[in-house]
């Protein structure tokens, strides 16, 4: 067996980033960026007002009150072309240009309106209330970088950047692949000795969260070669995720059955827990990342190995990022040599710190737990004892946040 590091290590060794496409702007969420996203004007583009009220000359306001005679009305979207002289003011509205000559707004709320006629009434600063050319960016400056996944705020500061199209890496394209004679699809009957399969429709889940595109080939029963037949059927797919069949029981054939079909074995098997049957290589120049069969062990070994995949086909730093931490709520026995991935609920105690609790019963199969779950607690190889306030390490799901 390998430890989890190798094991990720060589999963991405088999990956690389995908070309890159032009889109609209409009379909750019959750993309990301082949290249560099640089401004096409400056934002302001010139001088604005901030605030509704008076645009003035700050040397106009040396004498508190001040009446000031009202020359121009500017709203956003229009402008004063003449020049504001002394004595003069001009009603500004938020978001309109600054008129030449003022420096300075005077919010409407320290003004008395008379009949063409401003009254300020109270003293202000040099400069107040202006929104400066430039003061968001400029013009060619580079405020998006390539390998930038787009959110939400990201869309918005593009539109801003007067940039209608995106070059992103295309989206990845994953075969999902089940398997098993005991298995069937929901809402499908149900034999005597049948389960109700999750895996692969947990699987497609995870893909799509993970900004990718599922695509799913169906369950191959336990007989290779109908198992060749629809493999053999992932063709243009960027890579391969199978589900169950990857163990040492007589029925779990993918490894064999796919190797008289021109599978090539990396490595199989790693040093955790759950998760142990894992198994990389290549299937007809495809990558190809084999996944336990009990559902919880697919859905973790996705975390650590799917999720860093789709990462780096996606075009995006797939690094492992640091795990977090929170005080123990039960003490744990010691650990063997397997990393351990338990599954647990995060508190806040008393006095706010973050507490986890790993669930009692640990079991593989155990769905209910798993959605339970906040986070996997990390218990690395040979773990000693851990006392009960111990810190340890923890890994939160996909879109998982810390509770408040």
């Amino acid at each position: 067996m390998i430890s989890v590091e190798e094991a990720l290590s060589r999963v991405l060794a088999h990956l690389s980033p995908l070309p890159f496409e032009e889109v609209p702007l409009s379909q750019g969420l959750g993309r990301v960026l082949a290249k560099d996203l640089s401004s096409r004007r400056t934002q302001p583009p010139f001088a604005v007002s901030a605030m509704d009220g008076y645009a003035v000359r700050f040397a106009d306001l040396q004498t508190i009150p001040a009446s000031l005679a009202v020359v121009a009305e500017i709203p956003a979207g229009r402008g004063f072309e003449g020049v504001l002289r002394a004595g003069e003011a001009a009603r500004i509205f938020t978001g309109a240009p600054l008129p030449k000559g003022a420096d300075t707004v005077v919010i409407q709320e320290d003004t008395r309106a008379e009949e063409k006629r401003v009254v300020v009434l109270s003293g202000t600063t040099l400069g107040r209330h202006i929104r400066a050319a430039g003061l968001d960016f400029a013009e060619a400056g580079v405020l998006l970088p390539a390998g930038k996944r787009l959110t939400v705020r990201d869309i918005g500061l593009a539109a801003a950047m007067n940039r209608p199209w995106l070059f992103v890496h295309r989206r990845p394209r994953i075969g999902i692949l089940s398997t098993g004679d005991e298995i069937v699809m929901p809402g499908e009957p149900i034999g005597p000795y049948q389960i109700v399969s999750s895996n692969a429709l947990s699987l497609a889940a995870f893909v799509e969260a993970c900004g990718a595109l599922p695509l799913s080939l169906g369950n191959a029963p336990d007989d290779p070669e109908a198992l060749r037949q629809i493999a053999a059927a992932a063709q243009g797919v960027d890579l391969l995720v199978s589900t169950g069949g990857v163990s040492v029981g007589e029925y779990d054939i993918v490894r064999s059955a796919l190797a008289e079909d021109g599978f090539e074995l990396d490595f199989w098997q790693v040093a955790m827990r759950p998760g142990k049957p894992l198994m990389v290589g290549r299937y007809r120049g495809t990558p190809l990342l084999g996944l336990p069969g009990n559902p919880v062990s697919t859905v973790v070994c996705s975390l650590l190995f799917l999720k860093p995949a789709l990462e780096r086909l996606s075009g995006l730093d797939s690094a492992p990022a640091a795990a977090a931490t929170a005080r123990l709520g039960t003490a744990l026995k010691a650990n063997d040599r397997r990393q351990d991935y338990l599954r647990a609920r995060l508190f806040r105690d008393a006095e706010g710190a973050l507490e986890v609790t790993p669930f009692e019963i640990q079991d593989s199969s155990m769905m209910s737990v798993l959605s339970a779950a906040d986070c996997l607690i990390l218990r690395p190889p040979f773990a000693p004892p851990a006392e009960k306030g111990a810190m340890v390490p923890i890994l939160l799901f996909p879109g998982g946040a810390l509770p408040v």
